[in-house]
């Protein structure tokens, strides 16, 4: 047992110092070891491979996890240096022993001279094993460096959505054989969680082949995380049924715009590959007699699917999302990551998959790739699920209405208008329904309860808006107009690009303007020159020495740092104010009790949103800019948006595409387009009269 004893020494050396035969000094704790598989994988094979005592691997597991409890000093493990207490006795250790029975204090610090001490026993180890368990214990203590340095650099771990579902045999094997030829998907008793937080029980999903379903409900609730269960199949969908997601932007490389679309069909693309190969040993005398019969089965194959129209089709889907035949030419690298989001649309429209899943399509998209998909989505002959937050949009496409709450899923057929009309027939027969029955409580207690908890939330989410609706302060001193001013003003990045010349526009207090325009026609870049963030190549900007601008970016998560929680974030912009002014401020948009305290980046794209209008708002701004207010935000709050923006006394100028907000808050409509600005006089209603004319010329519907 000594020369097990002395193995064990040696393996930690140089952590050890002797200060005599029988006293040992150990400079290193628990912290080496995480438990003492650590230590056994350290020097346990040394062991096995050396000592003639101790053969059994039970025995050495049961030594070194006596040794890890020594190092680790009962959970001391600040004090780096131990002085054992008595002389060790290894003549009196048992050869039968399985462990080490040593006693120790901790009593030297790190500063104690004992450490300097040199004396070391004598070797009795094979260097070359020495040298093995020594490099063993340094590549541990790296991995758990690094583990330490990613904790430091990389605190935050997000959670992880999952789906589970109740599945029969049956459906499971009719699946597998292949027989299952329908293109309707029910998915029945399914629950979808998001890390800890249940977001549906019990679910049913039912989406019949060639209708338009529209996923609505509140920020956060899972509308995206649904989609992603459904695309990732984590949700069973018959294996025949094809699936398309459009979340990723498309790779940049060098593949030509026009070429990423047409290889998206995945059919034509394998069709054209065989018949080049198979005219190619054509060719060159090596073809056999059946290769020819599968060139006439090819050929008539891509007559039926009429591959031969298929670039002229991929091309009118590319113009309708905005992009000119020159940009078709373009290799997708030379796209920025809003234009390789088109690019990701225009390819699942043109490989017409059998469950088309959208997610606030129009958010990527300005007013005139909006009118245009909107049309074209009117004749999708498979089944579409769409999250959008965009009323007229789900006006315009959807046949059926999905609503999200109270972590179930329940359908309505027709648009969104006839969804709000039902529902609050719905509600209507509920109350009468309640009111009727109410001395009968004890024989209906769960329709009550249920109705009762509905109604409660109702009345949440309403109190709630009507809170947002007042969180545009407007207690500032009026400004005599113009408060915002651009004169002849000529601006462009770069001298074979001018974005605009002569430009010329007005606000002021009073103003409600909407910007509208093609994507690249330099509707954002015309509200940083009215922030004054850049500068005039020629021409004035003026402003108001008293104007106070809140600016809500396009891309407002960029503003946001995402690795604290909401609370922290308005801390470090606007220092100086207690914990309940700011819970108060994100309150007043949704950000209440423990979504507060959460990581910025868990939440889901709308309360992030909710986050950046708290922080813009919370200066007190008497002008606000906004870029794309609406991206991610629910209709209940695009709807308190739009009345805040409408009760506020400052001015507004906004960059949108949706719809509903223009007509809501906007007296006046700017078209942004060839180096100017012009006002469109009869509002939203003429410029989409306008559009629809010229998708007709150009052939684009």
């Amino acid at each position: 047992m000594f020369h097990v004893v002395n193995l064990l020494l040696n393996a930690l050396s140089p952590k050890i110092h002797f200060l005599s035969n029988n006293v040992c000094v150990l400079d290193c704790g628990g912290a080496e070891f995480e438990d003492g598989e650590e230590v056994y994988d350290a020097i346990g094979g040394l062991l096995q491979g050396s000592s003639a005592d101790c053969k059994n691997e039970d025995d050495i597991r049961d030594i070194c996890l006596q040794m890890f409890n020594t190092l680790k000093l009962n959970g001391h493990a600040a004090s780096k240096q131990v002085l054992l207490d008595t002389p060790v006795q290894l003549s009196q250790i048992s050869a039968e022993s399985t462990g080490l029975t040593w006693t120790y204090v901790f009593l030297l610090s790190t500063s104690s001279t004992l450490s300097s001490s040199t004396h070391t026993p004598p070797q009795t180890v094979d260097a070359r094993k020495l040298e093995k368990a020594e490099a063993k214990l340094k590549q541990k203590q790296g991995r758990r460096n690094e583990r330490d340095s990613q904790k430091t650099t990389s605190p935050l771990v997000l959670e992880e959505a999952s789906a589970s579902q109740a599945s029969s045999k049956k459906d499971s094997r009719v699946d597998l054989s292949g027989k299952n030829r329908t293109y309707d998907i029910r998915i029945e008793n399914f629950d979808v969680s998001f890390g800890e937080r249940s977001l549906l029980q019990g679910a049913e999903l039912s989406l019949s082949t060639g209708r338009r379903y529209g996923l609505i409900g509140r920020n956060g609730l899972g509308k995206t995380t649904l989609l992603k269960m459904l695309a990732s199949r984590s949700l069973r969908v018959p294996a025949h049924i094809t699936i398309l997601h459009v979340e990723q932007e498309v790779a940049g490389d060098d593949t030509g715009a026009l070429q990423s679309v047409l290889e998206s069909d995945t059919v034509r693309e394998g069709l054209l590959t065989e018949e080049r190969l198979l005219n190619a040993r054509i060719a060159n005398g090596t073809a056999e007699g059946m290769e020819t019969v599968r060139l006439s089965e090819i050929y008539a194959k891509l007559e039926e699917i009429e591959a031969d129209k298929a670039p002229a089709r991929a091309s009118i889907i590319l113009c309708g999302l905005g992009f000119s035949p020159k940009m078709q030419t373009l290799t997708t690298k030379e796209f920025s990551g809003g234009w390789r989001m088109r690019l990701a649309l225009a390819r699942a429209l043109f490989a017409k998959p059998d469950l088309l899943l959208l997610d606030e399509p129009t958010n990527m998209l300005d007013v005139r790739a909006i009118l245009w998909l909107e049309n074209y989505l009117q004749t999708w002959q498979t089944t579409i699920l769409v999250v959008s937050h965009d009323r007229n949009f789900l006006n315009a496409v959807v046949t059926d209405i999905i609503h999200l709450h109270s972590q179930r899923l329940e359908s309505y057929r027709g648009d969104y208008e006839n969804f709000v009309k039902t529902k609050e027939d719905r509600l209507k027969n509920q109350q009468r329904e309640y009111e009727a029955q109410f001395q009968y409580r004890e024989h209906i207690q769960v329709f009550i309860d249920r109705f009762r908890y509905n109604a409660n939330r109702a009345a949440q989410v309403q109190s709630k808006l009507k809170l947002l609706e007042k969180l545009f302060p407007d207690n500032f001193e009026k400004l005599s107009p113009p408060v915002l001013q651009l004169d002849e003003v000529e601006f462009y990045y770069n001298t074979d690009q001018r974005l605009f010349t002569q430009l010329s526009v007005s606000a002021d207090l009073e103003s409600r303007i909407c910007i509208v325009g093609e994507n690249g026609a330099g509707k954002s870049t015309m509200l940083k020159l009215l922030m004054g963030e850049l500068t005039p190549v020629n021409g004035i900007r003026h402003a108001h020495r008293n104007l106070k601008i809140g600016y809500f970016s396009q891309h407002h998560v960029d503003q946001l740092d995402l690795n604290v929680c909401s609370i922290e974030l308005l801390l470090n912009k606007f220092p100086g104010r207690n914990e309940e002014e700011y819970r108060h401020q994100l309150g007043g948009y949704g950000i209440t009790g423990e979504l507060a305290t959460r990581p910025v980046a868990s939440l889901s794209g709308g309360q992030k949103s909710r986050v950046a209008f708290a922080q813009m708002t919370m200066p007190c701004p008497n002008f606000y800019i906004l870029d794309e207010p609406t991206n991610h935000l629910d209709m209940e709050t695009i709807e308190a948006l739009a009345k805040a923006l409408n009760k506020f006394k400052g001015g507004v100028v906004l960059v949108s595409h949706d719809e509903r907000l223009i007509r809501l808050v906007c007296r006046e409509l700017w078209v942004c387009e060839h180096g100017n600005v012009r006002r469109v006089e009869g509002g939203f209603d003429e410029y989409r009269d306008i559009l629809q004319e010229q998708f007709r010329k150009e052939g684009y519907l």
